[in-house]
């Protein structure tokens, strides 16, 4: 399994995944917003959603658990 984390500290502006989808490598799983810029969360390696930690309009910090890839 590997944890997927916030690169900054910041809103969830978008979801584009939900539990049970698999994703490949690179796709896009979040958009963030942080200083008035998006700035997108992407897979690390293929798999598939286990857990989803957050909402939109969620406000994170830097390093918190996003998504659990399986």
């Amino acid at each position: 399994m590997t944890d997927i984390l916030a690169p900054m500290s910041g809103n969830i502006w978008k979801i584009l995944i939900k539990e049970g989808d698999s994703v490949q490598a690179d796709d896009e799983l979040i958009i963030m917003e942080a200083m008035k810029m998006e700035i997108p969360v992407a897979a690390p390696a293929n798999g598939v959603i286990k857990t989803l930690a957050v909402h939109e309009g969620d406000a994170v910090d830097a390093d918190k658990v996003l998504i659990t890839l399986e």
